[in-house]
């Protein structure tokens, strides 16, 4: 609907409607064929002539479906639209007020015949709303998408509420003695306690969870974002002990193997610089700088 002169493309994957998951009519085919001849219908009720190809893709779902040419001309803009309003209207799910106040739905019945009654007449207030409502409740999303999993807040920030949390959970239980500032000595590494995300949470400031909050996945997301110093497992924070890391099995060709090696220590290690103990690792084993010397 967006203009006569618009083209699409569609890779169709998961198994939804207008308004919620597709239902199967068809227990012949495979559920995937039918999805594939639903996208495929929904095309040449918009006037497409609607072309089937399969992708060199490394994926069970490959077959795409596209529309480059229009069925009519494009005097009949005005009629399609219609025809369209009218499929929708027979597809989705509306949203209907109940008794008590809130918000149900009500299922219509699906619209198999569109393509026979497109010169029909609609009733008279679908015919005032086809040119404005495309379907109640929908809300499109805004054309400059906000990123928001905490990778564009700012790097100062996001240090101080690392350093934070991996002092938290340091000083959770004693310091050991014997350790050495840079040696990483194995039986004296200090990986502190483990805390809950709440517990973690209750020992930031206000502006910090503020700040946080309006991010998706907040603590969470910066905290896993970080998987250098912390592993998040089952919502529980831990330090990282990069000594119990398994390597790869499996044999990785000799072109992944030089590209790896390329870049390896582009990054200064957090241990190396912010640990009491230091880093874990020798400089060595470690995939990280021990200084500013070992960067590439």
């Amino acid at each position: 609907r967006s203009s006569y002169l618009c083209c699409y493309f569609v890779l169709p994957c998961c198994f939804f409607d207008f308004h919620g998951k597709y239902s199967r009519r068809q227990s012949k085919k495979t559920q995937y064929r039918e999805y594939l001849d639903f996208v495929a219908q929904v095309g040449f009720v918009c006037g497409f002539h609607v072309e089937e190809d399969c992708l060199r893709i490394p994926s069970t779902k490959r077959v795409c479906l596209i529309g480059k040419n229009r069925t009519y001309p494009p005097t009949e803009c005005a009629l399609i639209d219609k025809q369209i309003t009218r499929y929708i209207n027979n597809r989705q799910t509306c949203a209907v007020v109940t008794c008590d106040g809130r918000v149900g739905f009500n299922h219509k019945d699906h619209y198999d015949g569109v393509c026979k009654e497109a010169g029909s007449e609609l009733p008279e207030n679908e015919t005032d709303t086809a040119g404005t409502i495309w379907m109640p409740g929908f809300q499109p999303r805004e054309k400059v998408e906000q990123i928001r999993n905490c990778a564009s807040l700012p790097r100062d920030f996001v240090d101080d509420v690392v350093l934070n949390v991996a002092n938290l959970l340091l000083n959770a239980t004693p310091q050991k003695s014997g350790s050495n500032m840079h040696g990483g000595n194995v039986n004296t590494w200090n990986q502190g306690e483990s805390l809950s995300l709440k517990e973690v949470a209750e020992h930031l400031n206000k502006e910090t969870l503020k700040r946080l909050k309006s991010e998706c996945g907040g603590l969470q997301t910066l905290l896993k974002n970080n998987h250098q110093v912390f592993e998040v497992l089952n919502g529980r924070v831990h330090i990282r002990d990069w000594r119990k890391e398994k390597p790869s099995r499996k044999t990785k060709p000799e072109v992944k193997r030089r590209l790896s090696a390329e870049a390896f220590k582009t990054r200064l290690c957090w241990f190396f610089i912010h640990h009491p103990d230091g880093c874990s690792l020798p400089s060595e084993s470690c995939p990280y700088a021990h200084g500013t010397e070992e960067l590439r």
